[in-house]
């Protein structure tokens, strides 16, 4: 991939079990006078989240043009992250979330590439790398790598092409989650 994240959560940085790479990571620094993630109640929201590494865009430029669906992919994996990272930022402790329930996938595009939702798999394979045990919902061990897997509930999901995102990303992903009460 071009260019460079925002998050404090590395592009390789897959893990296992509840303490993920998003556990003890700072949250991405937001890019403009906005919230990464707010908590309300058993809800938790994030802000979108583009492929960002220390608040660097890591890749620039539109689908089907200046990148290709591999390179789109591996941007969508690491924004989700990115926004794992967020909500575990504003949850405190990592234990307190209990579900994605919601994923929105935003691709910037050209007219004629069709393929948002192989985009968006990254972006799920993304949410198995940052938390498996969650995703999976055993808790017994790394997660299958596919995460078409069967018994594998992953939030509900959109991918939608757009003609831009902020600061040329190709890619931005917001997160809906479950979480638990504070103990």
């Amino acid at each position: 991939m071009r260019g460079s994240t925002d998050g404090e959560v590395g592009p390789g940085g897959a893990a296992t079990g509840r303490g993920g790479p998003a556990a003890g990571r700072a949250a991405p620094r937001p890019q403009g006078a906005y919230t990464a993630a707010v908590v309300d109640g058993p809800l938790a929201f994030t802000a979108g989240m583009t492929p960002r590494v220390d608040g660097t865009l890591v890749a620039r430029g539109r689908v089907g043009a200046e990148l290709d669906l591999p390179a789109a992919r591996e941007a969508a994996g690491l924004a989700a992250r990115n926004a794992v990272a967020a909500l575990v930022a504003a949850l405190g402790d990592p234990g307190r979330l209990r579900r994605f329930l919601r994923m929105t996938v935003y691709v910037a595009c050209t007219d004629d590439f069709h393929d948002l939702s192989a985009v968006a798999d990254g972006a799920s394979q993304g949410l198995v790398a940052a938390y498996g045990d969650l995703v999976t919902g055993d808790g017994a061990g790394p997660p299958d790598p596919d995460p078409r897997a069967p018994g594998v509930p992953l939030p509900v999901r959109s991918a939608i092409g757009v003609r831009t995102l902020p600061q040329n990303a190709p890619v931005e992903v917001e997160l809906t989650a479950a979480v638990r009460a504070e103990p």
